[in-house]
């Protein structure tokens, strides 16, 4: 069977395409920016795509067109698919009906750290002997490939909240049915699609409808908003996670002897230790997602201490504080944070290793609804660092909205103290950061657009300045 895939270039479609791929299907597909990693993926796994949406690609005559959620009506190639009655569906649809069905699913839900948790997960599982598949939206570094087909019944999804394509706005996490499903969080986010939290909330209760009795969820013992969704309904036996240190806010997962920078602490479940992790990442945010990795896992069978042993052996995720380059003193490091909260836990997870040395935030705010919307709370955790450098938003699919720019956000955090700067281009960023970065200091390149390229790029001029 052939399948033609719209916005193939995005991680989670081009997720898709990869277990298409691997289960023995014609794999074509477009989108209108491909770069890497998802067009080095796409090459190595021999998958013909064009650049752009016209009509013409149609010809190819596939059995079935599958829809990426940044189409919508308007654009040729959609315009043509319904003109044409031509086979389509959603990108959660597919996976759902060709990869899912039959196999237990552990999904990875919340407005933050679902990248990193599911790496962790699936590493956990890989590393007990499960050899589970995976989509993820991101590339892991001890898979370095974003899905993986998986030779057993055990699937670990990153399970996204954001819409699933232009004739279905329910969210992409409701196709998936977990038997074992990690709610890491939930704040407002996607301003572009929920009007407010509380429609968020509302889907996310739409996922716990599928979770059977005999399933498992994993639920963040501290954040209020999920236990608004809980009481809308729940029908699954639940354990919570907290990383508040020693039971200290009544959960089953808890965090103990914590060390510095988090680079160590021991797991305990009721109270009773039963793991001790030692690792490479830092912060208490990732604390929280070590714990939800390790109690998805033991609910599949794996043994607390056997998780925790992968975890010491887990590598990270690409795109989070991935170093891109050293000279003089001065680290640059690349982060996909583009939410006030997910910001605020990059910097203060900076601040524990950077040993009183300044650290200079570069941020490219990404998507007009959510600047405008979010403003004041972007400005509270950028504030938090030494020096602001603020590149244009990134409009994503958005049409620019009045009064909504970067400046909107740096007037507030020169009103909190601290500097700000802008440039006019975020490609002028590979100019100013070098030249006017403080010896020793810490680059934190922060965003979900195209700053992760200029990152790169300034990783290599940053070598190339070496004697």
């Amino acid at each position: 069977m052939h399948i033609h895939i719209l916005g193939i270039a995005g991680t989670f479609m081009g997720g898709i395409a990869a277990l298409a791929r691997a289960a023995g299907f014609r794999v074509t597909g477009s989108d209108l920016n491909v770069y890497p990693p998802m067009s080095t993926q796409l090459t190595a796994l021999g998958i013909d795509w064009v650049q752009g949406y016209s009509p013409e690609q149609l010809d190819l005559a596939p059995d079935i067109v599958v829809v990426g959620n940044a189409l919508s009506r308007g654009s040729p190639v959609v315009e043509a698919l319904l003109d044409r009655g031509l086979r389509y569906t959603s990108g959660p649809a597919w996976l759902a009906d060709n990869v899912l069905a039959g196999r237990h699913v552990l999904a990875v839900a919340g407005t933050h750290g679902k990248t990193t948790t599911s790496s962790m997960l699936a590493w956990i599982l890989d590393h007990a002997g499960l050899a589970p598949g995976f989509l993820i939206g991101g590339v892991p570094t001890n898979f370095d490939a974003t899905a993986r087909l998986g030779a057993s019944r055990y699937f670990v999804i990153e399970a996204d909240e954001y819409d699933t394509a232009f004739f279905d706005k329910r969210a992409k996490f409701v196709h998936y049915r977990p038997r074992t499903a990690i709610l890491n969080n939930l704040e407002y986010d996607h301003a572009d699609i929920y009007p407010d939290v509380a429609s968020i909330r509302r889907q996310f209760n739409q996922l716990l409808r599928t979770v059977p009795a005999a399933g498992r969820l994993v639920v963040n013992g501290a954040d209020p908003e999920l236990a608004k969704t809980l009481e809308m309904g729940c029908w699954t036996p639940r354990e919570t996670f907290g990383a508040a240190l020693a039971g200290a806010d009544g959960s089953d997962w808890t965090a103990h002897d914590v060390g510095a920078g988090s680079a160590h602490f021991g797991v305990r479940l009721r109270g009773q230790p039963v793991a001790e992790v030692h690792w490479d990442l830092l912060g208490m945010h990732n604390v929280g997602n070590g714990l939800a990795a390790i109690a998805a896992a033991a609910h599949v069978g794996v043994d607390p201490a056997q998780a925790a042993q992968a975890l010491h052996e887990f590598r990270g995720v690409k795109r989070r504080m991935e170093v891109r380059g050293v000279v003089d003193g001065v680290t640059v490091y690349d982060d996909f944070a583009h939410h006030p909260t997910a910001i605020a836990a990059t910097i203060a997870s900076a601040r524990t290793f950077a040993a009183g040395a300044p650290i200079v935030v570069a941020f490219q705010p990404h998507r007009y609804t959510r600047t405008k919307y979010l403003k004041a709370d972007f400005a509270r955790a950028l504030a938090t660092a030494d020096r602001v450098v603020l590149a244009p938003i990134y409009a994503a699919s958005e049409q620019p909205l009045p009064d909504v720019s970067s400046r909107s956000i740096g007037e507030l955090i020169a009103a909190a103290g601290t500097p700000v700067s802008y440039v006019d281009d975020v490609e002028a960023l590979i100019d100013v950061i070098p030249r006017d970065a403080p010896a020793g200091a810490f680059v934190l390149m922060l965003g979900a657009g195209s700053i992760s390229g200029v990152a790169h790029r300034l990783g290599e001029r940053l070598a190339a300045l070496v004697p």
